[in-house]
């Protein structure tokens, strides 16, 4: 499979040897696999379900506590086991780990998911293998994620994956439910086509996910370009042969180019605030498709934040391109017409070089 950074998510059942705790097997199978996708020049996320299953078998847990505050305790005990497996695992390949925990208001709000974005991206960069799980140790049931499918396609949104792999105890998603009969495997499909609704099924004791939620998984993935693999994670190398181009499972490719669709995401989105821009940097953006810096701003309207999307007006007053900008109303005031160097001597700090960087941002018409 082409593309060159990767979300890999594998669940609970496929970890925890049906609950009977961490598979250490698997996790060394595993972190050999993403191993190898590393010197082949593929960055990678990892996106792990288990520290609450973990958990429930080091407390001695039969069956999956209703309490959300049992369930907390379960995840911060697991969490434990699960990252020193992956840390010792990957440390065999001369490989850096870290964990990251995020929870549903990281990746709506605005600003933290800038700040999700930088941390994640800065990691890919040195090599870092980051390991991603939902913060269950402080979620509530109102804002908790619900499962770690929903997080892996918003962490392929978040870093602009071009693949989502979904390892799961399936081969796949199928015609029907394969326990009541017979059904056939859809090797390639729309993540956006309907009637996959109609084939999904419920998830499993452990896991909190379903054939479902793969589906608005590889949906969310979808927005950004990205296509998602569904899998049976227990084949011996099949991280690998996907690499290579063999697939196994369920291909649900993205209705539209990444472009296209992260263009009309931004497009779509409410301003919260108007950057004047000098003719200079107008034409910059017009013509030659770069970011905004400082230096070309010569006043911003409004109280916009970190994360927020804002219009780029020219010396008449027309909309030259909209975007998320990378500091908040007072801190752009305070840089703007100034130089990209002199942003940490006036702030303190520098949170990115541009004010909006061309990725975030989408040309008017």
């Amino acid at each position: 499979m082409p593309g060159r950074t990767w979300v890999i998510k594998v669940g609970s059942s496929l970890l925890t040897q049906n609950g009977r705790g961490l598979s250490l097997d698997f996790i060394g199978r595993l972190a050999d696999d993403i191993a190898e996708l590393k010197r082949s020049g593929i960055r990678v996320v990892l996106v792990s379900s288990g520290s609450v299953a973990e958990g429930m078998v080091r407390l001695g847990f039969q069956t999956r506590p209703e309490s959300i505050h049992l369930l907390q305790a379960a995840a911060a005990v697991g969490q434990m086991g699960l990252i020193q497996a992956y840390e010792s695992h990957f440390k065999r390949h001369r490989l850096i780990t870290a964990q990251v925990l995020l929870t549903h208001a990281d990746l709506r709000s605005r600003e933290r998911y800038l700040n999700a974005r930088s941390t994640l991206t800065s990691l890919l960069d040195l090599g870092v293998v980051p390991v991603v799980n939902e913060n269950d140790t402080v979620v509530t049931d109102e804002i908790r994620l619900g499962d770690n499918d929903t997080l892996a396609g918003m962490v392929a949104n978040l870093i602009e994956a071009n693949t989502l792999v979904l390892l799961t105890d399936q081969e796949g998603l199928y015609s029907s439910d394969p326990r009541f009969g017979k059904a056939d495997l859809i090797e390639e499909a729309f993540a956006g086509e309907a009637r996959l609704d109609q084939v999904a099924g419920p998830g499993s004791k452990l896991g909190r996910g379903g054939m479902q939620t793969k589906i608005s998984a590889a949906r969310i993935a979808a927005r950004s370009g990205a296509q998602t693999i569904i899998t049976y994670g227990a084949r011996d190398q099949v991280i690998r042969e996907l690499a290579a181009g063999t697939l196994y499972g369920t291909l649900l490719k993205p209705d539209r180019a990444m472009l296209a669709s992260r263009k009309q995401w931004l497009a779509g989105l409410p301003s919260r605030g108007r950057l004047q821009l000098d003719a200079g940097a107008a034409e910059v953006l017009r013509t030659r498709g770069r970011s905004l810096l400082p230096v070309g701003v010569r006043g911003a309207d409004g109280s916009f934040t970190r994360g927020e999307v804002v219009s780029c007006i020219d010396e008449s007053g027309f909309e030259v391109a909209r975007g998320l900008v990378n500091y908040s109303a007072e801190e752009t005031r305070l840089i703007m017409g100034r130089a990209t160097s002199d942003i940490e001597n006036i702030l303190g700090f520098t949170n990115e070089e541009e004010l909006i960087h061309r990725d975030n941002m989408v040309l008017s018409r």
